[in-house]
């Protein structure tokens, strides 16, 4: 009888330490979402500032081509102080609850142009091939909903001219709403998209979120037997370092 006891304590030790670390593995730690704030001050305290000049007290403003900086900062889901794009989408899980499911990649290329005080375009591409999200298990299956094999990019094109106002030359925060085509899985939609800018130095940091529903680009969301339940509607966001070129 005491062999019976020790042996049913020492199961029900395992299955709840076993449970406590699915809990631990599966919890909702998903990364902060875009901030300029955060962004800013990660661009500030890595010293893009090159020979330390300042376009905006040189005169030069923003005006003129820019181009997507991938080699500041870091791309990562502690961190993120670098160049990235991705999206969020909350889910329900059997025994957990509720998370926030987050995928990220830092593989992303494009350039804007700034006449005067107008944006008047902008071309992103992002390599959903290197998405990966913040619980590898479910990396595979967002590539297959994404349909990387055939549809390896999603890109972003600019169709209206954007007014900054006088805060592109001043290195003020410009938020704005970018009007433009955004193409995923082969499916191109208009969207308007709301950004937040700032001339740090001689580097353009600019975030920028938007709902998006999945199902509008012919994505059918990922799921596994683990998982109750999967939103049809997430949120794009993007984060990028720009420099002059």
């Amino acid at each position: 009888m005491k062999r019976r006891i020790t042996l049913l304590v020492a199961t029900l030790a395992v299955v709840l330490l076993g449970a406590g670390g699915i809990w631990w593995f599966l919890r909702d730690d998903a990364p902060a979402e875009v901030s300029l704030d955060a962004a800013t001050e990660s661009v500030a305290g890595a010293g893009t500032t090159g020979d330390g000049a300042n376009p905006t007290a040189s005169g030069t403003g923003a005006e003129g081509t820019w181009t997507v900086d991938t080699a500041t900062g870091d791309f990562d889901y502690e961190s993120a102080t670098g160049t990235f794009a991705g999206f969020r989408i909350e889910e329900e899980l059997t025994g957990i609850g509720s998370t926030t499911a987050v995928g990220r990649t830092g593989d992303v290329r494009g350039s804007i142009t700034i006449e005067g005080s107008t944006l008047t375009a902008a071309e992103l591409q992002v390599e959903l091939t290197t998405i990966t999200t913040n619980d590898g298990r479910r990396d595979d299956r967002v590539q297959e909903a994404l349909e990387t094999g055939t549809y390896p990019t999603a890109t972003f094109t600019l169709t209206e001219p954007i007014d900054l106002g006088d805060a592109a030359t001043t290195g003020q925060t410009v938020s704005v709403v970018a009007t433009g085509d955004l193409t995923i899985h082969g499916e191109t939609r208009q969207v308007e998209i709301p950004i937040d800018a700032q001339l740090v130095d001689d580097t353009i940091v600019l975030v920028a979120s938007t709902d998006i529903v999945f199902s509008d680009f012919g994505v059918d969301v990922p799921d596994s037997p683990i998982v109750l339940s999967v939103d049809d509607q997430g949120v794009l966001e993007v984060q990028l370092l720009l420099a002059r070129a």
